[in-house]
């Protein structure tokens, strides 16, 4: 059975991976870092800053799927310093409405190009 993936103009990958794969019902984000698509850049400004810059490129693989942030069931964040969960959650209580998808916040040693958080989703067609 041959993968459908999907590529968004408004992410970037850096790594040999499709943005979302599709399976079944469900689609499978790969993880975002705070990558600017337009410069190829890590965006600078602190932990808030990078959180939006993570939705906002998922939300760009999102819209390339057909999907919106209403059809995410499960958000995974990893955060390099723990200290910035609660900044990094007042970015993320403004890109969902209730009832809010599961999530899974896990504290890492590193993220590829220096990071201090990486969003990965899973959506599902109605």
């Amino acid at each position: 059975m041959s993968r459908k993936a999907f590529s968004a103009a408004g992410a970037v990958a850096v790594g040999p991976y499709s943005h979302a794969v599709e399976s079944g019902a469900l689609v499978f984000l790969s993880g975002q870092t705070p990558i600017d698509s337009e410069t190829g850049k890590l965006v600078e400004g602190g932990i808030a800053r990078q959180t939006e810059q993570c939705f906002k490129n998922l939300f760009n693989v999102l819209e390339a799927t057909g999907l919106t942030p209403d059809d995410v069931e499960k958000v995974n964040v990893f955060l390099t310093d723990m200290s910035n969960f609660a900044a990094m959650n007042e970015v993320y209580l403004k890109q969902f409405s209730s009832p809010y998808p599961a999530r899974t916040t896990i504290g890492v040693a590193a993220l590829p190009l220096g990071a201090q958080v990486e969003i990965e989703m899973i959506a599902s067609r109605k």
